[in-house]
C-alpha cells in the first residue's frame, strides 16, 4: 500500500525562496549602506529547516514526523564506510584538481593550509558559520526538499532538479557586501558561475550517500561539514575550483554509470514512508 501523506514540494521551495531571499535582499541594501548584516543573512539560511519543520509537524501525518526522526537521530541509519568512500573521493578529486591546474600556470602551495577562513570574522565565528550552514541546510533540505521531489521521480531526476533549484537559492548572497560569493564575483563573473555549476555534480554524491544510508540526514550533514571545511582551509584558487568542478562532473558520470539501479530505478516513487509505516502500531 502507498503512502497517504501528499508531499507538497511547489509550496515548499515557494516559501524557503520568498523567506531567504527577502531576508538576503534586504541585507545586501543594508550591506551596501555599511551596515552589520548578519543577522539578516541567518535568517535567510534558517528558512529551508524552519519550513521543513513547520511542514512536517504542522501535516499530522505520524509516518512523516517518525521519518524526520530517523533521519536526524537514527544512527542505526549510518554506514561509515559509505562516509568514507564519499569523503575519499572528495579529498582525491581535489588533489587531481590542482595537480591539473599547475599545468595551467597555478602553485602547488595549493596543497598547503589557508591561513584563514573566506569569512570576515574569522576565527571561532568561521567555524562556527560553517557548522551552522552545514547542519541548518542538511535539515531543510534533506528533511522535506529532496523527497519531495524523489517521491515523484527517480533519484537522478529528482536530484538534478533539487541541484538546480539548490545553486539558484544561493543567488543573492553574491551581492552581500564581504560575503564569500560576494569576493568571488568582484574576481570575475566566470568564478560566479563556477560556484553555481559546482554545485550540480556535487549534489549527486550527497543523494548517493543519503541513499545508500537509508536517508540518513546525519551522514550528509558530516559530509557537508567535511567539504565546507576542505574548501575553505585548502588554499585552491578561483582558477582551480574552475578545475574541480569540471573535474566533479567526471566523477559524477562515473558514480551513476556504477550506481544505474540507485539514480535510474522507480520502486521508492510513492513509498518513500513505507518503511515507517510498517514500525507503527
Amino acid at each position: 500500500m502507498n503512502q497517504t501523506y501528499k508531499y507538497k514540494p511547489l509550496t515548499f521551495f515557494m516559501v524557503v525562496f520568498v523567506v531567504s531571499w527577502a531576508f538576503w535582499i534586504a541585507a545586501v541594501i543594508l550591506g551596501n549602506q555599511g551596515q552589520n548584516v548578519d543577522v539578516l543573512a541567518l535568517l535567510g539560511l534558517l528558512a529551508p529547516s524552519v519550513t521543513a519543520l513547520i511542514m512536517i509537524f504542522l501535516s499530522k501525518d505520524v509516518m512523516l514526523k517518525k521519518d524526520f526522526k530517523h533521519k536526524v537521530f537514527g544512527f542505526f541509519r549510518v554506514k561509515p564506510f559509505s562516509i568514507m568512500i564519499v569523503i575519499l573521493v572528495y579529498a582525491a578529486v581535489t588533489a587531481i584538481s590542482i595537480l591539473l591546474s599547475t599545468l595551467f600556470g597555478q602553485s602547488f602551495q595549493q596543497f598547503s593550509f589557508a591561513e584563514d577562513f573566506s569569512f570576515k570574522e574569522g576565527g571561532v565565528m568561521a567555524i562556527i558559520t560553517l557548522l551552522l550552514a552545514g547542519i541548518l541546510e542538511e535539515i531543510g533540505w534533506r528533511s522535506y526538499g529532496e523527497d519531495s521531489l524523489a517521491n515523484a521521480y527517480p533519484w537522478w531526476k529528482a536530484t538534478l532538479v533539487f541541484a538546480i533549484i539548490w545553486s539558484l537559492w544561493h543567488l543573492p548572497l553574491f551581492f552581500i557586501p564581504d560575503f564569500y560569493q560576494y569576493e568571488i564575483l568582484q574576481l570575475s563573473p566566470w568564478f560566479m558561475v563556477n560556484f553555481l555549476v559546482s554545485i550540480i555534480p556535487i549534489t549527486f554524491f550527497f543523494t548517493w550517500l543519503y541513499v545508500k544510508n537509508n536517508r540518513s540526514i546525519l551522514v550528509c550533514i558530516i559530509f557537508h561539514l567535511f567539504a565546507n571545511f576542505l574548501q575553505e582551509k585548502i588554499a585552491m584558487t578561483p582558477e582551480t575550483k574552475c578545475v574541480q568542478t569540471f573535474v566533479f562532473v567526471i566523477a559524477t558520470v562515473i558514480l551513476i554509470l556504477l550506481n544505474k539501479e540507485l539514480f535510474f530505478s522507480e520502486k521508492h516513487i510513492g513509498k518513500l514512508l513505507e518503511n515507517e509505516k510498517t514500525s507503527i502500531s
